[in-house]
């Protein structure tokens, strides 16, 4: 079993291309597999799943990009048939997200980030707009540097 020490002649883990293999196979093994959200179970018929996230989706069409707490919150209130719990929710929300029909971005909020789910757009322009959260109280008060960068671009582009 020389081969799975590493190799080379002083058999130092890490010395020469065999240590370096096998640092790249442990490394590549240790991992985990990620998860393929097009096999994600909506643990209901597809046709009551389709019902109910056609009702998720105007939900977050209606009131913009949402977190899953308010997602919940908005689908107590319109008192959604079929859906169990949040849990049942967040499973049938990784399903649509799975089969395009909402997305999940990520927005630094301070020292933390939150995840907001928003319908799916295919064009991009549409998609930041919908994404794009209210300005932060921490950004720059002129905002010169995100305000001249487009137009920097503009003018070297024509």
């Amino acid at each position: 079993m020389q081969f799975l020490r590493g190799g080379g002649s002083g058999g130092g883990g890490g010395a020469g291309a065999g240590g370096m293999a096998w640092e790249v196979l442990k490394r590549h093994f240790s991992r985990k597999r990620a998860l393929d959200v097009r096999r994600i179970n909506p643990k209901v018929p597809k046709e009551e799943a389709v019902a109910i996230s056609g009702r998720l989706l105007q939900i977050l069409a209606d009131h913009g990009p949402l977190t899953v707490g308010n997602t919940w919150n908005h689908a107590k209130d319109a008192g959604i048939n079929g859906l169990n719990s949040k849990t049942h929710m967040k499973i049938l929300l990784k399903w649509m997200t799975g089969r395009r029909i909402v997305k999940l971005s990520c927005v630094p909020a301070g020292n933390s980030k939150k995840f907001l789910y928003s319908p799916y757009s295919a064009d991009p322009e549409k998609a930041e707009e919908v994404v794009s959260p209210e300005p932060s109280k921490a950004s720059s008060p002129g905002g010169k540097a995100t305000k001249g960068q487009p137009k920097k671009r503009a003018t070297a582009l024509h």
